[in-house]
């Protein structure tokens, strides 16, 4: 007689959104259901019998959890890790508990899809931050531009009184300084309103950055172009897209090192939501490079002025990029893991 527990079991299994993977001691996969099919993007027949290691080019997960855990019998949750499946990363909820079996150790590994609910949170969170971060570094830079004035006039006026030329060197060096530090508030400032939108070529202005940046490369970086030809003309502020795409790129390079891929890749994305706002179409452009990706620790405020992971950097380049996609009601974001870092830009086209 067949036993209807099991059967209902496997109804119920077969029937969950969150993926099921019952997996051993050497991470050896026993059983997936549909919904981890859909996940691993792979058949069950091909997937029983493999490690899960094999599957994943990045998980963010220390598997060595899953071992340990298998080992003293406790179970956990992780409510934010990254897998990397076929080059695309997928944000799950993670959940593992040992199963008492009479044969072997398993391991009953529940994985649930947070992409969408944390892209939607993180970016009202991010725009909201982002917005509070300007106003605080606009304001300090005005109340600094004030006295460097005054500090540069007085340099200026004690030089034309100063009755020997040598002492002129110092009023020199004050006046120097004085423009650097200008120099550096205008780039915190960065530009304070749109340019003036004309038509034009989203492909011609990526060409430009990189006739630019490959002036600059040295020869074990190549750059690859993907572009969609059906993108339409859209009004732009093509000078202000060149920045924002060339502050990427740069960025992209200097973090190559010696060598390396660059890849920029252009789509059409449908029913796309920036800011609150729905749009029909949007244009997708991709700068991808196959670094050694971004410091975890700086991921979450990237964006922020004066954040970089570079030495001597000025964390200026993408916080000024994002304030040009803002200006073009776009949306950047980033997602990155060890040999692969996107930066992906959202246009919008039309409501």
């Amino acid at each position: 007689m067949p036993d209807r527990s099991s059967d209902h079991a496997r109804v119920v299994l077969d029937n969950l959104l969150t993926a099921v993977i019952l997996i051993d001691e050497q991470l050896c996969i026993h059983y997936v259901n549909p919904a981890a099919e859909q996940l691993l993007s792979l058949s069950q027949r091909r997937l029983i019998g493999l490690e899960l290691p094999q599957l994943l080019e990045h998980i963010s997960l220390d598997l060595q959890r899953l071992r340990q855990g298998l080992g003293s019998g406790q179970g956990f949750t992780d409510s934010e890790v990254t897998l990397v499946v076929e080059g695309e990363p997928r944000l799950v909820e993670i959940s593992a508990t040992p199963l008492a079996d009479h044969e072997q150790r398993l391991m009953l590994v529940e994985l649930r899809k947070i992409d969408q609910q944390k892209k939607i949170s993180q970016e009202l969170q991010q725009h909201a931050q982002q917005q509070a971060a300007k106003e605080l570094v606009r304001g300090l830079a005005h109340e600094i531009k004030n006295p460097l004035g005054g500090l540069r006039g007085a340099a200026q006026l004690l030089q034309k009184e100063l009755p020997d030329p040598a002492l002129r060197e110092y009023t020199g060096i004050i006046i120097e300084q004085a423009d650097r530090l200008r120099l550096l508030v205008d780039r915190l400032l960065g530009p304070q309103r749109p340019g003036r939108h004309q038509v034009h070529n989203v492909h011609s202005v990526l060409e430009q950055v990189r006739r630019l940046v490959e002036l600059e490369l040295p020869a074990g970086i190549r750059i690859e172009r993907d572009y969609d030809p059906s993108i339409p003309d859209f009004e732009m502020e093509a000078d202000q897209l060149q920045q924002a795409f060339l502050n990427i790129v740069r960025n992209a390079a200097e973090a190559l090192g010696e060598q390396g891929v660059i890849r920029l890749r252009t789509r059409t994305a449908f029913q796309v939501t920036i800011h609150g706002q729905r749009y029909r179409l949007a244009a997708e452009i991709k700068i991808i490079d196959n670094g050694p990706g971004i410091p975890e620790g700086i991921r979450d405020t990237l964006f922020y002025p004066m954040v970089t992971g570079k030495e001597g950097g000025t964390g200026l380049g993408l916080s000024i990029a994002q304030n040009l996609i803002d200006q073009h009601k776009g949306r950047i974001e980033c997602i990155s893991w060890p040999g692969h870092t996107e930066f992906c830009i959202y246009l919008p086209l039309r409501k």
